[in-house]
């Protein structure tokens, strides 16, 4: 038990004595943020850090009207529901100095990015 315990506590002094990794994100900081939330469920945000990293994002909750079905799957009518609106973008620099630029929104028709850099499907 007294051996188990001794490598245990070696392992340990190891790890902590071990140099750690420091990389550019680690050491980025927060230069710019703002941020507003309402009763309503809307908001906003933004923050910029100093290795060019740059997010905004908006949102809203808004009411939709979808089929309702019972058990068995017929349809039933409609009902309302909320859905949340997200529209935003993000920038940051790769490792090679190039700036990719995203755009989005994301609402009852799901997450939809639009970047330059995003592969595009073939026309049919």
């Amino acid at each position: 038990m007294k051996m188990i315990i001794g490598v245990l506590v070696l392992v340990v002094a190891v790890a902590y004595a071990a140099p750690q990794g420091r990389t550019a994100e680690a050491d980025s900081v927060i230069v710019n943020q703002s941020s507003d939330i309402q009763p309503d469920g809307s908001f906003n945000y933004a923050y910029e850090t100093n290795n060019g990293i740059k997010v905004e994002d908006q949102g809203t909750i808004k009411q939709i009207r979808v089929p309702k079905a019972d058990e068995n799957g017929r349809s039933i009518g409609e009902e309302v529901v909320q859905v949340s609106v997200q529209t935003g973008s993000f920038q940051f620099t790769a490792p090679d100095g190039q700036i990719y630029t995203l755009r989005y929104i994301a609402d009852e028709n799901g997450f939809q990015p639009q970047a330059d850099h995003l592969p595009v499907a073939p026309s049919v």
